[in-house]
């Protein structure tokens, strides 16, 4: 067996179905993705598109849609000016521990180069989901972009 290239755990004080709710509300996730909407319908076999002011940066397909437990979706980067690599993969684990909830992504099979990009962004965007959960508030945009500068520099 494989192991994941990428796998992120935080505890979050909420509720599964409130982080359930969170992951797959394109409302939910324009907050707290640094203005990035996932939209779906989030049944298996369905599309599964992640676009910022109407334009596309990932496309896939539904993997696992087993609420409030696990979401999964094929990764594909369609961002223009972005090279593209193989369809990689995100998994959600979403676990009840005491009064809160443990939250595990897994992002495999990927390339160099998104393993590079999403090494940094999704403790941001994780980061900014906790908070969006427990205060209200996600984290400012202008973090994303301070983030990319630093990892292009690393």
């Amino acid at each position: 067996m494989s192991k994941p290239d990428y796998v992120y755990v935080t505890y979050i004080e909420t509720t599964p179905e409130k982080l359930w709710d969170a992951l797959t509300s394109s409302e939910f996730t324009e907050r707290f993705w640094f203005g990035y909407r996932a939209t779906s319908d989030w049944k298996v076999g369905s599309p599964y598109y992640l676009a910022k002011n109407g334009s596309r940066a990932v496309q896939g397909e539904v993997l696992i849609a087993d609420p409030p437990n696990r979401l999964a979706y094929s990764w594909d980067v369609v961002k223009e000016g972005v090279e593209r690599e193989q369809v990689s993969r995100v998994t959600f684990d979403i676990e009840p521990h005491g009064g809160v909830v443990k939250l595990t992504m897994t992002h495999d099979k990927l390339g160099p180069k998104t393993l590079r990009d999403i090494s940094g962004g999704w403790p941001m965007v994780i980061a900014s989901l906790k908070s969006f959960l427990e205060t209200g508030r996600e984290l400012p945009a202008d973090l994303l972009n301070s983030g990319a500068r630093e990892a292009s520099h690393a």
